[in-house]
């Protein structure tokens, strides 16, 4: 029945309310002079049927001048599901503007038949049927509703205005209910705001239990970073979904809507406080210049493209040998900016003549290198493709950029080149070396930038436990101990892009990535913030299981950004230059040549050697 009423065309249900309300009006004129005269009924030789039959035209007369008014007002375009408190405005105002009429008419007629104090009684009788048929009307579509009941019971944390604003814009959803407010105001607890009781934070885990609360709604968008942090530290510790609003600078004209509603980023859990780009770093070797970014299609490659396309190059060549991926970011370039040539290039880097072809033709003047294979256990096992790809791609660009006199190359490193125990990590120390050989006697000016692990890039842990949390479980850890250094892709990439333009030639940079992650840590926070109960010991009828696979091969239980103690301080708080060992340029032509030979023959030991010799503290597994 429902449904059926729901898929009636709009004009139809406007007719079948305004029908409702012209009926309601003539029981309210009735009723007005009922509760004037004392009687209910009209009885032979009564004041009720005497006044009534003398005034019979009030009964057409009022609906006749109140029904305009309510079409004026907006009364039949009003969705009965989602009405608010703009409906009882409505019915106010086009109630008291009809009385008001009816009482100038009898005025300028001077009509002496009709009992005055019927006028303002039909005003209360009238806003309390008109107000009351749309509520119950509204009762009764939310009771049949099995979207509406479908709804997740909904807390908001904030009873300020962003929270206030929120609610109503709840209202109007099918995904959420709202249930109650949290704010930690003492003047506000306990009062109600927009129907809803305002409570202290301990009263969270009350309403999950009494009133099933299945999500809770950050609605303080001034929160800065380490107070965020510590609010989300003591919401992980209940089972409800954790949503959040954009800072405060993403909402436009005070309109808080439910579009801005994000789930809680792993940087909000992490809590990193980023520091401010300084500008005139990023634009130094950007502006107006032609960029190459190699892997442009890939996590950092992508993320450098869009910061890069922002600085308003001259020129920038997406380099990549993933046909879909350069597709994509050259899509989404072209998006952002129609002035800029964006060009795209279908290469490996391991093709010399290609990619020194592409670079000349393009008269590129800096260099972005960060293509490489960064899957630590998938290189482990394809050694030789991995070191192939990582240092002979790398050696291929560094050459082309120093014998064209380029002004610029950046490496996109790891912290996993530090000490590896793998064999990406050799491979990404190896193309480091390729660097500094180079930058020994190059015109070109080469540098590189080593972090840690960039929160949802491709291969991370975050995406594979957002996954693993949707479909249920288990939640993969590969050990207890295991810890990592996390920092957003955008920041990154500005880092890079500011350490770049700081570069005096050889230089390796190390970006400040805070404090290492305990991976359990982040997969609790990840479980509690997404709505659920992880299974442990102290809860065995929890939702989610964190499973224990074992260190992968290669895999470090703890990362390290620097080899050696070596290590100054640079023009900007979050970049330091590490003082690290190089290899000639003699010793660098005789690794190149080994591998080379190794790939050949696809001899993995003579590779492997090479790296124990030259990669310090490679332990080969």
């Amino acid at each position: 029945m429902l449904n059926k009423f729901q898929n009636i065309d709009r004009l139809y249900k406007s007719a079948i309310m305004l029908c409702v309300d012209f009926i309601l009006l003539c029981l309210a004129v009735y009723f007005s002079f009922a509760l004037r005269l004392g009687e209910i009924w009209p009885s032979q030789g009564s004041d009720f049927l005497f006044y009534i039959s003398r005034s019979a035209w009030i009964f057409l007369v009022l609906p006749i001048i109140t029904i305009p008014l309510f079409i004026r007002l907006g009364l039949y375009k009003a969705v009965l599901q989602y009405m608010g408190v703009k409906v009882i405005f409505a019915t106010f105002q086009a109630t008291t503007i009809s009385c008001l009429i009816v009482g100038f008419l009898m005025m300028f007629f001077r009509e002496s038949d009709l009992p005055r104090s019927v006028l303002p009684i039909f005003w209360f009788i009238t806003n309390i049927f008109i107000i009351t048929i749309r509520f119950l009307f509204q009762g009764i579509l939310y009771s049949w509703d099995t979207k509406i009941k479908s709804r997740k019971p909904t807390i908001i944390y904030g009873a300020g205005n962003a929270g206030v604003q929120l609610v109503e814009n709840l209202k109007k959803s099918s995904d959420y209910a709202p249930i109650a407010f949290i704010d930690d105001d003492i003047r506000k607890q306990g009062t109600i705001l927009n129907y809803l009781q305002v409570y202290e934070f301990d009263f969270i885990q009350e309403l999950i239990k009494k009133k099933n609360a299945k999500v809770l709604l950050l609605a303080i968008p001034s929160l800065n970073v380490q107070k965020r942090k510590r609010l989300l530290a003591r919401l992980a510790s209940f089972p409800i979904e954790v949503s959040v609003l954009p800072s405060l600078e993403n909402i436009i004209d005070g309109k808080v809507l439910i579009e801005n509603i994000k789930n809680v980023d792993v940087v909000d859990i992490l809590g990193r406080s980023s520091v401010l780009p300084k500008k005139d770093l990023l634009k130094q070797n950007i502006q107006s210049k032609n960029i190459l970014i190699t892997g442009a299609g890939g996590s950092i490659g992508s993320e450098l493209s869009r910061q890069i396309i922002n600085l308003e190059p001259n020129k920038v060549v997406l380099l990549d040998n993933s046909e879909y991926n350069l597709y994509t970011i050259k899509l989404e370039l072209e998006a952002i900016s129609q002035k800029i040539d964006i060009i795209p290039a279908l290469c490996t880097v391991t093709n010399f003549n290609q990619l020194k072809n592409i670079i000349i033709n393009n008269e590129v003047d800096t260099i972005f290198h960060a293509a490489a294979y960064k899957h630590v256990p998938l290189v482990e096992l394809n050694p030789i493709a991995g070191i192939y790809n990582n240092v002979i791609g790398t050696y291929n660009v560094a050459k082309i950029a120093n014998d064209l006199g380029l002004e610029r190359m950046v490496l996109i490193s790891t912290d996993k080149a530090v000490r590896p125990t793998n064999v990406m990590g050799a491979s990404k120390r190896m193309s480091e070396l390729v660097l500094q050989a180079y930058s020994e006697k190059s015109v070109c000016c080469f540098s590189m930038v080593r972090f840690g692990n960039v929160l949802d890039s491709a291969g991370s842990v975050v995406p594979l436990f957002r996954k693993q949390i949707k479909n249920g479980g288990p939640v993969t850890v590969t050990h207890k101990d295991i810890t990592r250094y996390f920092m957003s892709i955008p920041e990154a990439s500005q880092l890079v892009i500011q350490a770049a333009s700081m570069a005096k030639g050889g230089d390796v940079f190390v970006l400040d990535m805070g404090e290492p992650v305990k991976i359990v840590d982040l997969a609790y926070k990840m479980i509690h913030l997404s709505g659920f109960t992880p299974i442990d010991k102290e809860n065995k009828d929890g939702d989610i299981m964190i499973k224990y696979t074992g260190l992968r091969p290669g895999e470090k239980l703890y990362e390290e950004l620097l080899i050696g103690d070596n290590v100054v301080s640079s023009e900007h708080p979050m970049i330091m230059r590490a003082i690290e060992n190089k290899i000639s340029m003699n010793d660098l032509t005789e690794c190149i040549r080994i591998i080379k030979d190794g790939r050949d023959r696809q001899d993995v030991g003579i590779i492997k050697k090479l790296l124990l010799k030259y990669v310090d503290g490679y332990v080969s597994n």
